[in-house]
């Protein structure tokens, strides 16, 4: 497993520029925060998945999969641990990692 060794602030240079909300997301949720997700998780995993803003069943068994990766609390929702994690690893050089 290959991870993350520098910090990429969030910001203008941020991979991802559907929104600077992080709310907690979880199967059901929907919205531009939800495109974020899906974008942080193509960059940092290769999740594959369509920014559509719709946190189906594909987007949760994604999310965890990355936690999974990322050695974080595995429970398919999008929390701060995993939005801190998931905005480092898709700015960071070198993604994806897992």
């Amino acid at each position: 497993m290959n991870r993350p060794a520098a910090l990429v602030a969030q910001g203008p240079d941020d991979v991802c520029d559907f929104t600077d909300s992080r709310p907690s997301l979880r199967l059901g949720s929907s919205g531009a925060a939800v495109q974020q997700a899906q974008c942080y998780l193509n960059q940092a995993i290769d999740a594959g998945l369509d920014q559509d803003g719709d946190f189906g069943q594909i987007t949760q068994s994604a999310t965890r999969a990355f936690q999974q990766c990322a050695g974080i609390v595995v429970d398919g929702r999008i929390g701060a641990q995993t939005w801190s994690f998931l905005s480092f690893w898709a700015n960071a050089p070198g993604a994806p990692f897992c």
